[in-house]
């Protein structure tokens, strides 16, 4: 199963938080759904850094996933609930707590603050509203941008933004910013969204970055325990797993803090008992239908990342950093140091870059700056360019050098793919291939070995295979295969 359960803590307001999340881990949940304010976080306490600090330890130490919620009710008014919103005329605390809300998701890592838009009020028309929360995101996605935290945007019955549509729409209006996606309700689906919880996650497919579950009636935004209401579990289980969600799918239930041990423990069992039953073949939709340029199908973040790039190139080094969190780190292949998703993912963008006619100093600089793996992304990105310009050439024959001259395996077995095979002078690429029997690297990695190898290769191949002996070492296999080809 690819996404984790969770549970948000609005449905914990009797327990202290340490204590909402033992017995979250007790029945099993992978993630907590933190909504800030009364009683677990105050965003506006003095010492509010602090306390952050000290949950994202907490939090790593039980390996907890998080999201970040903001439907606090009268934390900003004590008067009147969940105002002031986002389309009021004077949203100023509003702004303060979720740019707080984005400051606190940041040092807690979280996969996301989920935020909506709010109700219209009486002396705002829908126009004006439209306005305000236009501008608003576009203040707000610039700060969560710089903080590196992604943004997921609620629809809510009887608000601004109700449905799915309605939050594509917007984000199509502020030019498709790329680190805000959605939040998709499943029992919102039942009330408001005119093709059910199905049509609503297919709507939402690759941008959907936060998922509540509970049940609800038609005629009511009333949240409910799986069972009292029309939410067919099933079915959103299936299409999640058919889009391929990734994230945290969190039980809200805002109101049952009075037994939350309880519902805690028999939601478990539901979503677990819908889930075993929602088991499907996985199925091909419309974003996924691109190539990850070796056969594979991109994961759903991947073709939406690569079209982000392809728009603008800037956008690479954060979406490159996130590829492992995203897609996760899976190997794809039982062959040794054969690629992970995250490489998938990675190559991909790096072949968006070069294909978008993108300066090859900024894969220079993914490649300088990254860690191992995304090193590694890079190098498998330059397998998948399909003609690189002369600049792309030059500067990818250094990224290559520079990890032949590595002692990492999985670097050096990425070195040597298909970008090396075609580009990669003589001298160099020998030594490669030797350099990948010094360090036990099975040379099935090396791409275009037979085609490549020659008489020279095979007499290094022995001069090494004597000083082993010498120095009383065994000979590898694959050294053997190689001398062998010259008394071929």
């Amino acid at each position: 199963m690819s996404w984790t359960w969770g549970y948000g803590t609005n449905g914990f307001t009797d327990h202290p938080l340490p204590s909402a999340l033992d017995v979250l881990q007790h029945h099993g949940y992978g993630a907590v759904a933190l909504t800030l304010g009364h009683p677990h976080l105050d965003p506006f306490a003095p010492d509010w850094r602090e306390q952050s600090e000290a949950l994202a330890a907490d939090l790593r130490r039980r390996g907890l996933r998080v999201v970040v919620e903001t439907g606090a009710r009268y934390l900003l008014d004590p008067l009147r609930k969940h105002r002031p919103t986002l389309v009021d005329r004077d949203a100023a605390s509003r702004m303060a707590f979720l740019r707080r809300a984005v400051e606190i998701a940041a040092i807690l890592d979280a996969e996301c603050v989920s935020l909506w838009s709010g109700v219209v009020p009486d002396d705002v028309s829908t126009d004006q509203a439209r306005v305000l929360l236009e501008e608003r995101l576009v203040e707000l996605a610039a700060f969560a941008a710089d903080a590196g935290v992604t943004l997921a945007l609620e629809p809510e019955p009887g608000m601004l933004v109700e449905t799915v549509a309605d939050a594509l729409a917007l984000r199509a209006r502020l030019g498709h910013p790329a680190n805000l996606g959605l939040t998709v309700d499943l029992g919102h689906c039942v009330v408001v969204e005119p093709d059910g919880v199905v049509g609503a996650l297919r709507a939402a497919g690759p941008l959907l970055r936060n998922v509540q579950a509970d049940d609800m009636l038609p005629t009511a935004h009333e949240h409910l325990p799986f069972g009292e209401g029309e939410l067919d579990l099933d079915a959103a289980l299936s299409t999640l797993r058919e889009i391929d969600y990734r994230g945290v799918i969190a039980v809200e239930l805002p109101r049952h803090a009075h037994a939350a041990p309880e519902l805690a423990a028999s939601s478990m069992a539901a979503l677990v008992a819908a889930g075993e039953r929602s088991v499907i073949a996985p199925t091909r939709s419309a974003v996924e239908t691109s190539s990850s340029g070796d056969g594979r199908p991109l994961h759903p973040w991947t073709a939406l990342a690569v079209e982000q790039v392809r728009a603008d190139a800037a956008r690479a080094a954060r979406l490159f950093a996130a590829a492992g969190r995203e897609v996760g780190r899976d190997p794809l292949s039982a062959a040794p140091f054969g690629p992970t998703a995250d490489d998938v993912a990675r190559a991909a963008l790096i072949a968006a870059l070069a294909d978008s006619g993108a300066d090859p100093a900024l894969a220079v600089a993914l490649y300088r700056r990254g860690d191992d793996a995304e090193r590694r992304g890079v190098l498998r990105g330059l397998d998948a360019i399909i003609a690189p310009t002369a600049a792309w050439r030059e500067a990818g024959l250094e990224l290559v050098a520079d990890a032949l001259r590595a002692n990492d395996t999985r670097l050096v077995a990425a070195a040597l793919g298909r970008f090396a095979a075609d580009h990669l002078d003589d001298h160099a690429w020998r030594h490669g291939v030797l350099k990948c029997v010094f360090l036990g690297i099975p040379l099935s990695v090396v791409v275009a070995l037979d085609a490549r190898a020659d008489d020279e290769l095979a007499a290094m191949a022995e001069r090494f295979a004597a000083e082993r002996r010498a120095a009383g070492r065994s000979v590898p296999d694959d050294l053997s295969f190689l001398r062998a080809r010259e008394r071929a």
